[in-house]
Parts: structure tokens; C-alpha cells; sequence
């Protein structure tokens, strides 16, 4: 039977990834007052040296600075201080030092003794907490991402050099997965939907980002889904983190429909540790115990 596809009361999770000076910053404000209209409703967690202070112009947004160690829990706490203080709108500026800046993930794993491989066993789940705190906050979330130039080795005759490849995101590979939409900002502040589950923009020419934007995607979390339509998103979910998304964005819904969460996470919990066995059991071992 066919039926009008409809949301309520989502929340938006959004990524702005671009080089330095290409107004991820003042472009996160623009959308962030777009989605609720109350400047006092917004909050910056500030990681870049209080660069989002210089927007103060603006109106009276708030503003909680972050400095080194970028630890991920100081993220995930910040999260929530925004939560329990009401905000509507989380930019987070930005995401980048989470993974990469002095007490991120990168620097807490080159600095642990032992095992390499066996080291990312025990900062990844602090990662993951953190991407969690994104998916799982009751506010819209806004988080920005610098880009820089990425490079592959390619071989020309005979010799390896290095072929610029686009710009790549300073974060955890796949971190554009989590958010509903994400926007490439480029140095002339022209942005192009990357990926867009809303469908509002995918398609579109790359254009200057306003607050138009953030009223535009506040009425496309603000439609009402059916009963039906959220047990087809439970279906739909591919990963037990799309699964939390649909719980977290539908509070009506989770008393309701908790057996269908229950059921579809124990479906990926069982299907996460079928391929885990499988590909272990594809794995080759040599003579002297080595993974080839």
C-alpha cells in the first residue's frame, strides 16, 4: 500500500568539511539559527582558539571553549553541559582535533607502549563514544571538519610518485557516515552536499550556506513519520549505530516500538559476529604464526 513518507521531530546531525577560510565556522552559525531562531539557543563547542567569538556580531549565541588535550571525553562531557543547559543547536568547531589536534585519538595511540593494532582496541571504543554522543544527543548537532590535500601513490614509469587525489576530511575514515548530511565547503565558501539523506540536496549546484538552509531543515525534521514509517526505518538500519540514530531522533516512538528495536539490534549484534567468524576463518596463517 502506498503512503506519504513522513518525520517528527528529528534531529539533524550535520557536517561542514572544508579548508581553513572557507566559513565552515560562520556558515555552522547561519544554519544553527536557521534551525531553532533563538540565538540564545545555540551553543559553539570551540576548539579553534575562540575563533567563533569573532561572529559575536551575529547575536548572542553561547560559546564553551575547549583547549588541549583534545581527549575525546572532553567532547563527550561538553555535549552534555550543552543538553543540560537547554540548547538546541550543538556546533561542535571543530570535530578535527577530536582525531588529529595535541590528546586526540591519534596522539593518545602514538604515544601507548605495546602493540600498535592491539592499541586501537582500546582508544577505539573512546572514539566511539564520542561519535555516539553526536548520534545519540537530544539537540541538532553541527560539527566541522577541516579538509587537506590527499595524496596516493601512483606508479609512472616504473617510479612511485605522489598524485593529488582531493581533499580529505581531518577525521576518523567513515566519519561522514554518521551524519544525516554532510556539506564540501570550498575556498569561495561554494558548498556541495557530499551526502544528503534528507534529499533536499543532493543533485544541486554548490552554493553559499544561510540560515534559509537551517529553516529548510528544520521543517524537514519536523514533519511526522507514521508508526509504520519508523518501523520501516528500524528495517532499514544497516549498523547498530544507525539503529541508536532512529531510537534516539523518536522518543514517542521508543516505548512503542521498543520489541522492534530489541529484535533488529539483536539481528545486527548476531550478523556483526557471523562475519567477524567468517572472516576469521578466511584468515591464512603461516608456518611461523603469522596473519597473511
Amino acid at each position: 500500500m502506498l503512503r506519504k513518507a513522513k518525520r517528527k521531530n528529528a534531529k539533524l546531525k550535520l557536517a561542514l568539511q572544508g579548508p581553513s577560510g572557507s566559513g565552515k565556522t560562520y556558515s555552522a552559525l547561519l544554519i544553527a539559527f536557521g534551525l531553532c531562531g533563538d540565538w540564545n539557543k545555540i551553543a559553539v563547542i570551540d576548539t579553534e582558539n575562540y575563533s567563533s567569538e569573532l561572529y559575536s556580531d551575529l547575536g548572542d549565541f553561547n560559546v564553551l571553549p575547549i583547549l588541549e588535550p583534545y581527549a575525546p571525553e572532553k567532547y563527550v562531557e561538553a555535549i552534555g553541559i550543552c543538553e543540560k543547559e537547554g540548547m538546541e543547536v550543538i556546533i561542535i568547531d571543530s570535530i578535527s582535533h577530536e582525531w588529529e589536534g595535541q590528546g586526540g585519538i591519534l596522539d593518545i595511540h602514538g604515544n601507548m607502549a605495546g602493540n600498535s593494532f592491539a592499541n586501537w582496541a582500546k582508544v577505539t571504543p573512546r572514539h566511539n563514544n564520542f561519535t555516539t554522543a553526536i548520534i545519540q544527543s537530544s539537540c541538532h548537532v553541527i560539527g566541522t571538519i577541516r579538509t587537506k590535500q590527499d595524496y596516493v601513490l601512483s606508479d609512472k614509469n616504473g617510479k612511485m610518485v605522489p598524485e593529488k587525489v582531493g581533499l580529505k576530511g581531518v577525521t576518523r575514515d567513515g566519519m561522514d557516515y554518521e551524519f544525516t548530511l554532510v556539506y564540501d565547503i570550498d575556498i569561495k565558501h561554494q558548498a556541495t552536499a557530499s551526502k544528503d539523506r534528507t534529499g533536499l540536496y543532493a543533485d544541486k549546484p554548490s552554493r553559499v550556506l544561510g540560515s534559509i538552509d537551517g529553516m529548510l531543515l528544520k521543517s524537514w525534521c519536523e514533519a511526522e513519520l507514521s508508526l509504520d514509517d519508523i518501523k520501516l526505518l528500524i528495517a532499514d538500519c544497516k549498523s547498530i549505530e544507525e539503529l541508536k540514530e532512529v531510537y534516539k531522533q523518536y522518543p514517542s516512538y521508543q516505548e512503542k516500538l521498543l520489541d522492534n528495536f530489541k529484535s533488529k539490534r539483536d539481528q545486527l549484534e548476531a550478523e556483526s559476529k557471523q562475519t567477524f567468524i567468517s572472516n576469521f576463518q578466511k584468515t591464512n596463517f603461516n608456518p611461523n604464526g603469522n596473519i597473511t
